[in-house]
């Protein structure tokens, strides 16, 4: 029993406990091309979570790490079997009814720790934290945490290198050979300027690429993965710590 994860602790431990910060770790199900799980996302992050937790307990940190979200923004994925899709309106209902559980009970503190990269939580949290102006909402993507270039030879962002390791290392045994594994490839827009960061479009990913993955796996490894999730969890611990301790009348410098 690790006291620090919610669906693992119990009552006793948690009725008489000062809590500063609930960590909610939110997924996607949806394919990765064709080697990988469907719960990807959602296995990374409840394993990143609970990892940063552990070492930023051990320092102190007052944090729990509520059950992950399992279900994500696909609305570019309607064709893609199982693909599972919520709306952002009800990304903005779940939050909603979580602040209010937290806010009554006096933690106000709350850190999303997004895995996928369909969930933007701008807005919603813009919304949710004029409901409560007593409750301090973050939001940390942690897969753009680190410059993946010094762990990684091939660039993609979705069942890629980076997933493909992550996956190897932490669940080899719901990953297929990568022979089994499509190429990663994309195709981009004949507008150059969606490419660009600063224009912006949906993708529909049944036509940009043939096995739903965005970039190569082939290079993968479980060593490579191990190192990687090494880093960022401890990234995400300092940000879990800090976040534990700090005052929220004393943000700015």
């Amino acid at each position: 029993m690790r006291p620090y994860i919610l669906s693992e602790t119990n009552w006793k431990s948690v009725k008489d406990r000062e809590i500063e910060l609930a960590v909610l770790p939110w997924g996607a199900t949806e394919a990765h091309n064709y080697h990988l799980p469907y719960g990807t996302d959602n296995l990374q992050v409840e394993h990143i979570a609970a990892e940063a937790a552990g070492i930023a307990w051990e320092e102190g940190a007052k944090v729990i790490i509520l059950p992950v979200i399992p279900y994500g923004v696909n609305t570019g994925q309607p064709d893609i079997k199982l693909d599972m899709n919520i709306y952002p309106s009800t990304q903005a209902s779940i939050l909603n009814d979580i602040c209010e559980t937290l806010n009554r009970q006096g933690i106000y503190k709350l850190l999303i720790l997004n895995g996928h990269g369909g969930n933007n939580f701008k807005s919603i949290i813009r919304e949710t934290g004029r409901r409560f102006p007593d409750m301090f909402i973050s939001l940390c993507h942690w897969f753009r945490s680190l410059d993946k270039t010094i762990y990684f030879e091939e660039e993609g962002d979705h069942a890629d290198e980076m997933e493909t390791s992550l996956m190897l290392y932490l669940k080899s045994d719901w990953v297929l050979p990568l022979k089994e594994a499509g190429t990663g490839e994309t195709k981009k827009f004949k507008i150059s300027e969606l490419n660009e960061e600063w224009a912006w479009v949906e993708r529909k990913w049944s036509e940009v690429t043939e096995d739903t993955g965005s970039g190569n796996p082939e290079r993968s490894s479980a060593e490579k993965g191990k190192k990687y999730f090494r880093d960022v969890t401890e990234k995400m611990a300092r940000l879990f710590l800090k976040l534990s301790d700090s005052n929220l009348n004393e943000l700015y410098e």
